[in-house]
């Protein structure tokens, strides 16, 4: 094992171990592991920024700006309104969400498609009293199936055909992932509507649950100076039974005073840490008993709203603290209080550091929408947007004009890049959008974690490393054949995806596959596309695939859940893939 292996080992277990932990942003992960393989020698700088020019990761570029204007028109937002009646039965409109979703998954990118509807399924099930728990995994489950049937339904068929073409094989054709894309839809909508929604947790909303869990939400309040409360101890105060409310702790001068004794003297610009339901806290801060929100939290103009979202996956205030995130400037908007799931939050809102899927509770002005609207760092839950002044013919005549490209290129009449390309020309010479939009709209951080996954899967081929870890899974499996080696591909491929970036899965088992298409002598599609079908199918945790993570916080879900109901579904899936790739392929 020479040296460059070893360094490439290594690099790929930082790579793991790092987006597993969290430790930097995903996109600084990947731009890190990378520059080391420059450092190393290992990479030209060529190779290195290869993958920002390879058709394939322009192609999810214009993809993902198509699917953003496509998103603004809200003619998707009307076509399912039309079709997700409030009449409907839980059945009905799980039956029919979930139709829609994976048929328009298939096309659109699954990310802003779940985004969109979380609102309109959660504040759906409210009226019809269902818990949100009890449609918000389908929801998610119905997207990523969705994308797995065409070429373009998620990013990581596309980072998987980049990677196929890199390597000097033929590109596969937007339809090409339907041979087990179809099925697999069809296999998981049955096992939903017959198992899985029997599986499903009917857990309260955490708007409604904060009673009874009130430790789970935390907001900050200050002693004023001129506070009736200097003086008085917490029982005199009467702050243990606020309403919807308990005093979780005071942080006097930098000591944390936890659990707050009854007969502890308040004292001027004492912080209490109080935790509760939403109605609570509002009453609370509009009281005019002496205490007040954090500097970060005024917001100068009357207060419009409270409004509910949670934090993206690639959102750019993971891992930064409340305090450094500069929301009031960005989003006219202020965070005051945050949940995570299953975890008691402690110490001031300003030093809490945000994750991915956690749930902010926002005091927002006048112009919170409309600087929200173009945002991915988080999703709106809590308030639906009414779809009015859409105008049809211009939302219809976008949307159908994509799907003609569509068309048009598995017809093989133009190609999907240059189709993709010439409309969001005509788009911007029309004014239907402005420069200015497509810029706002565009993934930087997805585009970073695409490019540079193409040059780790080069490193791995051309330093023999793919081929040393290719030969000890041939080893494992070799007592069950090219296709026991292609179960192997298949479940590595997913283990990582369940615990990692679906790309980043992707980008680590691609070379790995093709290496052991090689040893065995046989066409390697089959073993391609497991990776390809193994990344995207993440079932059993909320953080291998974004929209779990984004359904995780909002349903009220515990690890588990996903776990219970996404188990069965994952080994179904992988029947599925297996048998009907080694049928056609092997």
């Amino acid at each position: 094992m020479n040296i460059d292996i070893l360094i490439l080992l290594f690099v790929l277990i930082f790579l793991i171990y790092a987006l597993y932990r969290e430790i930097f942003h995903p996109a600084a992960t990947f731009m890190i592991a990378v520059s080391i393989l420059v450092v190393a020698g290992i990479l030209e700088p060529s190779e290195a920024l290869a993958g920002f020019s390879n058709e394939q990761i322009v192609i999810i570029v214009l993809l993902l700006l198509v699917s953003s204007i496509v998103q603004k028109t809200k003619i998707i937002d009307f076509y399912f309104s039309k079709i997700l009646k409030e009449e409907l039965s839980y059945r009905s409109f799980l039956g029919k969400m979930m139709l829609i979703v994976s048929s328009a998954s298939a096309f659109l990118n699954n990310t802003p498609i779940v985004a969109m509807l979380i609102p309109y399924v959660y504040e759906w099930g409210k009226k019809k009293n269902i818990a949100p728990s009890k449609l918000l995994i389908p929801l998610s489950y119905a997207a990523i199936l969705g994308g797995t049937v065409t070429l373009i339904g998620t990013s990581t068929n596309l980072v998987v055909n980049g990677l196929t073409v890199d390597n000097g094989l033929k590109a596969f054709d937007v339809f090409d992932f339907a041979y087990v894309g179809v099925p697999a839809v069809i296999a998981g909508f049955l096992y939903m509507m017959i198992l899985g929604n029997k599986l499903l947790p009917s857990r309260e909303d955490l708007l409604k649950s904060y009673l009874q869990r009130k430790k789970e939400y935390t907001v900050e309040t200050i002693v004023k100076a001129d506070s009736e409360l200097i003086g008085k101890s917490i029982k005199e105060a009467k702050l243990r039974n606020l309403k919807g409310l308990f005093l979780v702790e005071i942080v006097r001068k930098d000591k944390n005073i936890y659990p707050v004794s009854p007969e502890e003297v308040l004292e001027k610009g004492d912080i209490l840490i109080f935790a509760g339901e939403t109605e609570a806290i509002t009453d609370l801060i509009s009281s005019n008993i002496g205490l007040s929100l954090p500097e970060t939290c005024n917001i100068r103009e009357e207060i419009s709203q409270i409004i509910e979202v949670v934090v993206s996956n690639n959102s750019s205030l993971v891992n930064k603290k409340v305090r450094d995130t500069d929301f009031r400037a960005k989003y006219d908007a202020a965070i005051l209080a945050v949940h995570r799931n299953g975890e008691k939050l402690k110490g001031k809102i300003g030093e809490i550091v945000l994750k991915p899927g956690d749930l902010l509770l926002l005091l927002t002005g006048k112009d919170f929408m409309k600087r929200a609207e173009d945002t991915t760092d988080f999703y709106i839950v809590s308030k639906v947007k009414d779809v009015v002044n859409i105008d049809k013919k211009k939302g219809s005549l976008i949307l159908f004009s994509f799907i003609g490209i569509v068309i048009l290129s598995t017809l093989k009449v133009i190609s999907l890049f240059s189709g993709l390309l010439i409309f969001l020309a005509a788009l911007v010479i029309t004014k239907t959008i402005t420069y200015a939009e497509v810029k706002r709209s565009l993934d930087i951080n997805l585009i970073i974690i695409a490019a540079f996954s193409i040059a780790i899967g080069k490193a791995m081929l051309d330093t023999g490393t793919a081929d040393l870890i290719a030969s000890s899974i041939n080893d494992i499996f070799s007592g069950f054949g090219v296709v026991g080696t292609l179960v192997g591909i298949y479940i590595i491929t997913n283990i990582l995806t369940e615990f990692i970036t679906n790309i980043a899965a992707a980008s680590i088992a691609f070379p790995i596959a093709l290496a052991s298409a090689s040893s065995l002598s046989v066409e390697p599609t089959a073993f391609i596309l497991a990776v390809a079908y193994g990344a995207s199918a993440s079932f059993i945790s909320p953080i291998g695939y974004q929209t779990n993570l984004m359904v995780f916080g909002v349903g009220n879900y515990k690890f588990s859940d996903f776990l219970k109901v996404g188990l069965p579904l994952s080994l179904i899936y992988m029947v599925i893939c297996i048998t009907i790739l080694s049928v056609i392929f092997l």
